[in-house]
């Protein structure tokens, strides 16, 4: 189990702040692709991974990161300075 977390846009598409997710994911795109064959909301808010950041274990990472221990992942947008 591991607990999948989302943020701003993110969240407000998938309708949920957070949730545990069972997964046999080895990877961050791994997980993605099990979350986008859920349901549409999901298939919406991962449709452009260029426009989503990652965090695993509160560490940025790409989505080729492994998830090998992994407690937590966070998806989010990119973060704009100001």
């Amino acid at each position: 189990m591991i607990d999948v977390l989302y943020f701003a846009w993110v969240r407000e598409r998938v309708g949920l702040p957070k949730e545990r997710v069972e997964t046999e994911a080895e990877t961050v795109a791994q997980l993605v692709e099990e979350l986008r064959g859920r349901e549409e909301r999901y298939a919406l808010a991962f449709s452009d991974l260029s426009a989503l950041r990652v965090a695993v274990d509160q560490e940025l990472t790409d989505f080729d990161a492994p998830l090998a221990g992994a407690r937590e992942v966070a998806f989010f947008p990119p973060m704009t300075g100001g």
